[in-house]
């Protein structure tokens, strides 16, 4: 029985079409990617496409949270969407791997630094992301020919 070779470069299974914004782009804007493109880790990147920072949904949920705390005024969250942007809330300088990183090595940085996504890199340029939806996605592709 064959299973994932966890020996395999990340570029395996990365996804490569990215959503991304910049970092003067407002929360508003932030929100709206996570929503029409249901996912959960957008890559920062500045106008030369150099990756600058990674914002999680959860990273924007705990700032909308944080802020409007002591708030019973719903339109302040609208206000804030309007008025702060991404590069407030994003995790600058954020750790990434090489396309050629085998996908166990990924899955240790997982493991040991509870990251869910890590921005790909090759020569030092935003080529691709990976996530533990990836991961898991792939495991069950590799099951379901496994098993058909």
């Amino acid at each position: 029985m064959t299973v994932m070779d966890i020996k395999a470069p990340v570029s395996t299974i990365m996804t490569t079409d990215l959503v991304t914004v910049a970092p003067e782009d407002k929360l508003a804007e932030v929100k709206n990617a996570f929503d029409n493109f249901r996912i959960h880790h957008l890559l920062v990147v500045d106008s030369e496409e150099n990756l600058v920072g990674i914002i999680s949904k959860t990273d924007l949920l705990h700032f909308l949270d944080f802020i409007d705390k002591d708030s019973n005024e719903p339109y302040l969250t609208e206000l804030r969407l309007k008025n702060y942007r991404a590069e407030e809330i994003m995790v600058r300088e954020p750790f990434t791997v090489s396309e050629s990183d085998t996908i166990k090595a990924v899955l240790e940085v997982f493991k040991e630094n509870l990251f869910h996504a890590l921005p790909i890199t090759r020569a030092g340029k935003l080529t691709g992301i990976v996530t533990t939806h990836d991961v898991i996605k792939a495991l069950l592709e590799k099951h379901a020919l496994l098993t058909s």
